[in-house]
């Protein structure tokens, strides 16, 4: 005897669909110069500011983020690597830290560029609700 009644239709796998649901976007507006919050923003504005945000955090250092939030790129940057070894891994590291995020579908179409212990990379996010922006800029 069960103590709740169980239908056991719905614990066939064969009929069970995935719905994903992308919740609001809105959140606070961050100058990162200056280290201040400020206003709000909303939809492709706030994908770019994650998108700069987790890039710039680096990965498993802050408790206050899960393991998937963040960006390993920061070992690399400043190091005396190769700029083929740059394309390869940049490249998968932004990839790494971004496409978790139920907003953004891919990232493509890298170009970087190395200024002494800097590395200025633009690339293309394509959204999963079929918008592309493109010329996504950050700078490590």
């Amino acid at each position: 005897m069960t103590l709740a009644p169980v239908n056991l239709d719905e614990l066939n796998a064969d009929n069970a669909t995935e719905t994903v649901v992308i919740g609001p976007s809105k959140t606070y507006r961050i100058d990162f110069e200056r280290g201040e919050l400020g206003g709000t923003i909303d939809d492709d504005e706030a994908v770019l500011q994650f998108i700069q945000k987790a890039i710039m955090t680096a990965r498993s250092r802050f408790f206050i983020y899960d393991d998937e939030y963040g960006c390993e790129i920061e070992d690399i940057i400043g190091k005396n690597v190769s700029s083929e070894l740059l394309e390869e891994e940049v490249p998968r590291l932004i990839k790494e830290a971004i496409e978790y995020d139920d907003r953004i579908k891919s990232a493509s179409n890298f170009f970087i560029e190395r200024n002494g212990d800097q590395l200025e990379i633009t690339f293309t996010v394509t959204l999963t609700n079929g918008k592309t922006l493109e010329g996504v800029s950050v700078n490590v």
